[in-house]
């Protein structure tokens, strides 16, 4: 849970975990995320759906970013929703109307429709929304999507400090895990007092 949460390579997790007492290898750890982080952010995924699914149909975010394998570029999209909240998040190779359709519809059959969309001026996007009939939904302007620029920050802290990624598969896996860990720990601090926050965290962790 530590390597997930925090930007941490696998030999400061194991030196953290050797300060507490524990005595395992970075290869240990490795294999504890492989193993039990898609476990852990599948449980946490189902839980917060039923939570989510009439609350963040208000406004979705939509961006891609682009990621280096081994030295070509591939496409991360990334979807939130209002709070911060990331709905999903995959791999492509493309960066077309196929991608963003599969983005939409993925979201629509976990979450339902939502009541707006905001895009950048990528005609895929366009191309996509009109194919399922809520052209009339999409919203696009220069600062309407800064929340999400916001959010791709704790993924590029993660991906500097994992010295990039060497395999598409991993790099899907990870964020899958990533985006339900920040998730389940992403609490507004600003909106509530320290006791709260202090609640809350204890919450997250138990």
């Amino acid at each position: 849970m530590m390597y997930v949460r925090f930007p941490l390579l696998l030999r400061k997790a194991e030196d953290l975990l050797h300060e507490c007492g524990i005595d395992t290898s970075q290869e240990t750890v490795r294999h504890w995320c492989n193993r039990f982080g898609p476990l852990f952010a599948s449980e946490i995924r189902r839980k917060r759906v039923q939570q989510l699914r009439s609350f963040s149909r208000w406004r979705w975010h939509l961006e891609e970013v682009f990621v280096k394998i081994n030295g070509e570029r591939y496409c991360l999209w990334r979807a939130i929703d209002h709070e911060g909240e990331v709905l999903e998040s995959f791999v492509t190779k493309r960066r077309d109307k196929r991608a963003a359709l599969k983005l939409l519809k993925k979201e629509m059959k976990r979450y339902g429709q939502p009541e707006l969309v905001v895009t950048y001026r990528l005609r895929s996007y366009g191309a996509a929304m009109r194919q399922i009939n809520n052209a009339e939904k999409q919203v696009t302007g220069s600062y309407l999507n800064n929340r999400i620029e916001n959010s791709h920050l704790p993924f590029r802290r993660r991906e500097r400090a994992m010295t990039r990624f060497r395999r598409i598969r991993s790099l899907q896996k990870f964020v899958a895990v990533h985006s339900s860990v920040f998730n389940h720990f992403n609490h507004e601090r600003s909106l509530s007092n320290k006791d709260r926050s202090k609640l809350n965290r204890a919450a997250a962790f138990s």
